[in-house]
């Protein structure tokens, strides 16, 4: 009989690194001072907006801020916002120190483990020759030591095991035991607006190592699906990943603004996470390859945090601390789409795209939700933002 999986635990796959007891202790300090931050250090830059730096905005101003621009202004000096401030950026280089150590002590052996191919029947291509964009590689996305696509030995995949156990740690162990919350929510939103959707391919870009590409596998069994990403050490991790958990996947590293498939190929396209990591003209090329990728019928879907005119001034405030605080340039922007602008820019008809909140499936079974979007606190509200178009 097969034992129960711990909701609560990631789940030790093949290629996840194994730590010692210091190395362990570690990331769990790290992991219990976010959700601190999160739920008792956090709620006090509500308590100090609104006893002192609102106040003091409105008598230097003659008016209290009208949004969170404003609100971003009157709370830059206050004592109690950049302490938090300063302690929540700690604790992202904190995590990725933390995280670093175990995966250099075995990188070795993991970069073995890595080319061992499974029985899954999935393929990884890479192309050494491909450019990585300029917004990747003029800065270290999320602190994240050399980004998505940096190779420190040959056959690298140190980033990409780096990756897997920080965002468990990130997202204080809330994203399940596979960190598939995204693609699992992505799906149950997907099942009830788009019933009859019957995808023969599906495409994840910005796959990363997997995480919210593999629950596609099971969510729609009948179809082919591919994954890809810039990065070559996450796709090395990711295909050695999904070979170990025994699911089928053809991964490539390839730019989502131009791929090399055919017109058509896919029924179904989705992105988890991706959008605030890409530019303005980037996210735009992406929905324009994702309407020449797609079938007649098909549907792109992104995942995100919710857009800033779904919050109340001051969380949005609080959501775009990522923008100038956590090597996040393209988030703030990100958080200001409206699908039908953006379909209605890219060759979509507007009137088929879509936006919504949808609950994450792993909310009943976490208890430690702060249940409010803010910087640092990733997945903490249990709900994610969906949007995108229908061709």
């Amino acid at each position: 009989m097969e034992a129960a999986i711990d909701l609560k635990t990631q789940y030790r796959h093949a290629v996840l690194p194994k730590t010692v007891s210091d190395e362990a202790s570690r990331q769990e300090f790290v992991k219990s001072l976010k959700l601190h931050l999160a739920s008792k250090v956090a709620p006090g830059n509500r308590l100090a907006y609104e006893a002192r730096a609102g106040k003091a905005y409105a008598a230097a101003t003659g008016s209290a801020p009208a949004n969170y621009h404003e609100i971003r202004k009157a709370m830059a000096d206050d004592p109690y916002f950049r302490f938090w401030s300063a302690l929540q950026r700690n604790s992202q280089e904190m995590m990725w120190n933390a995280v670093q150590v175990p995966v250099q002590r075995s990188l070795d052996t993991l970069i073995d483990v890595g080319r061992t191919e499974g029985d899954a029947g999935g393929t990884l291509t890479l192309n050494p020759d491909m450019e990585i964009p300029r917004y990747h590689r003029m800065v270290d996305i999320h602190c994240m030591p050399g980004g998505y696509h940096t190779d420190f030995a040959q056959n690298d995949v140190a980033n990409g095991a780096v990756y897997d156990r920080a965002v468990y740690l990130y997202a204080m162990g809330r994203m399940g035991p596979f960190n598939s919350d995204i693609g699992d929510t992505t799906i149950a939103y997907l099942k009830q607006n788009f019933p009859d959707l019957k995808p023969r391919r599906i495409l994840d870009m910005g796959c990363t190592v997997g995480h919210s590409t593999l629950p596609y596998c099971d969510a729609y069994p009948e179809a082919e699906v591919y994954g890809i990403d810039v990065g070559a050490p996450v796709l090395r991790y990711a295909h050695a990943r999904a070979q170990d958990l025994g699911q089928k996947v053809h991964f490539s590293q390839q730019n989502a603004e131009h791929t090399n498939f055919d017109d058509g190929f896919f029924d179904l396209i989705v992105s988890h996470i991706l959008v605030h990591e890409t530019s303005h003209k980037a996210m735009r090329n992406i929905m324009r390859e994702a309407h020449r990728l797609l079938s007649p019928g098909g549907v792109v879907i992104h995942a995100e945090t919710p857009p800033y005119r779904a919050l109340e001034a001051f969380d949005a405030f609080m959501l775009d601390w990522d923008t100038r605080n956590n090597n996040e340039p393209y988030w703030g922007a990100s958080h200001e789409i409206v699908s039908a602008d953006i379909a209605r820019e890219t060759g979509f008809d507007p009137a088929k795209a879509f936006e919504g909140m949808q609950t994450s499936v792993f909310d009943a079974a976490e208890a430690e939700r702060t249940k409010v979007f803010q910087g640092g606190d990733f997945g903490g509200a249990g709900m994610w933002y969906v949007w995108g178009a229908q061709k």
